[in-house]
């Protein structure tokens, strides 16, 4: 069903004051501080045509580079993947164009089911017994994760590897600041992974979170800090940007995490210059029950049929706010879709072919880089990104690539200070040997 969009009159707007008693719009903003209010008229550009706005807007998108003309070898927890345009196709039918798990389960069968096979790939994908109807993004996941650590542990500190999304340790010490617990970081070693031997000497640690592959694209033994965080009584959080990683990779698992929550951008979303992302959420049985949002589940109705149901939703709508394990009212559920569909087009033997591609086209890059004299400081294995040091003055050069329509990787200097100098590169499938062979042959120049 379509709705138009009707603003209020005046006299709609003078009727609904009254009922509420006050005289003016303004009155409703008295709670605010006349040193907050804006007292002057907005700076809006005059009113355009449809015609004239139709070229303001070509003007705009004119000042930035079209990324489908350029080659791109960035990824940093947002990562260009071919979609099969059965995805698309099928996610734009009007049962599945909703963001939003349904508010009455039982006249949205359709709708539940496909959140259903969403939690059931992602438990697969991950190697966990339960996963969430997905959440805004892998930050927020990774920060409700910890959260439930400390809600589960009863203590009031976490320790976050050095090496987790620069971006996703900013959004948990937004979570965690107001709430009072402690975030402490366990940095890095020379082999570009996660330093164990920091977590070792930590205590009264709720869980520790670690990122593999890494923000530098290196692969982290999952299973070493999950027996150190174990015998510390506390949680091991595993978490990723690069979902594809686990069609070759194990699990997490297998290796055992306790709490695995990481970005599905991967799984079927385009880029679009940064978003949306898919924040995917999945435990233990042991954990179950502290997961925040929702969680579908099949059942029978009295005629023996199948049906699917909310079977866990402890949020703040449903309960005391004071028990809600999340203040997350919607999951991203048009995302949480696009993944599924994506996941089932792969298949299992699809998905593992897609991610060896990946791993192979990044190591083919490596090789190359090294033969030409580029310093790679990590030597441990990586998945479709690494960390490169280049000559000084290379900057010069990143520009000059740019003019030829080429992003030679991302700097790290901004995140890293240590690192000026040093490039995060990456490739996938959607880059060619040529693509690649060029790169090279620039950057060596």
């Amino acid at each position: 069903m379509k709705m138009r969009y009707l603003p209020h009159t005046q006299e709609d707007i003078k009727e609904m004051l009254e009922v509420i008693g006050v005289d003016t719009v303004d009155e409703l903003f008295e709670a605010i501080p006349e040193a907050c209010r804006n007292k002057e008229p907005l700076n809006l550009p005059k009113a355009m045509s449809e015609w004239e706005l139709n070229a303001h807007m070509d003007a705009l998108a004119a000042t930035m580079a079209p990324s489908s003309e350029y080659r791109v070898f960035i990824g940093a927890g947002s990562y260009n993947h071919h979609i099969p345009s059965s995805v698309p196709y099928l996610l734009s039918r009007q049962e599945f164009a909703t963001a939003y798990t349904p508010y009455q389960p039982e006249i949205s069968q359709g709708t539940l089911q496909g959140i259903y096979e969403f939690q059931t790939l992602v438990t697969r994908l991950l190697g966990m017994d339960v996963a969430t109807a997905s959440h805004y993004d892998g930050a927020t996941g990774l920060s409700e994760a910890l959260l439930m650590a400390v809600r589960k542990t009863k203590k009031n500190k976490v320790a976050v590897s050095a090496l987790c999304h620069p971006f996703h340790r900013d959004v948990i010490r937004t979570y965690m600041g107001p709430a009072g617990i402690e975030v402490v970081e366990v940095p890095y070693g020379k082999d570009g992974r996660t330093d164990l031997s920091a977590l070792e000497v930590m205590d009264g640690i709720a869980a520790v979170a670690v990122q593999s592959p890494n923000f530098f694209g290196v692969v982290e033994d999952l299973q070493s800090f999950a027996d150190v965080i174990h015998a510390k009584k506390g949680l091991m959080i595993g978490s990723f940007t690069e979902a594809i990683s686990w069609g070759l990779l194990k699990d997490p698992g297998s290796q055992g995490v306790d709490i695995v929550a990481g970005d599905g951008q991967s799984l079927g979303i385009p880029k679009s210059f940064g978003g949306p992302g898919l924040g995917l959420l999945a435990s233990t049985k042991a954990y179950m029950r502290q997961l925040p949002g929702r969680l579908v589940g099949t059942t029978t109705d009295l005629d023996g049929k199948r049906g699917f149901v909310l079977t866990l939703a402890a949020r703040e709508q449903h309960i005391r706010r004071e028990k809600a394990t999340s203040n997350i009212c919607s999951n991203n559920g048009l995302c949480a879709m696009n993944a599924a569909m994506y996941m089932a087009s792969l298949g299992g033997s699809g998905f593992k072919r897609l991610a060896q591609i990946n791993h192979n086209k990044a190591e083919y890059l490596k090789r190359k880089l090294v033969e030409a004299g580029v310093e790679i400081p990590f030597a441990s294995p990586t998945f479709n990104e690494f960390v490169v040091k280049f000559p000084d003055g290379f900057d010069k050069t990143y520009d000059r690539l740019l003019s030829k329509m080429i992003v030679a990787g991302l700097p790290l200097g901004r995140f890293y200070p240590e690192l000026e100098g040093h490039y995060l590169l990456c490739v996938t499938e959607t880059l060619s040997k040529i693509d690649i062979d060029q790169l090279v042959k620039e950057v060596t120049a």
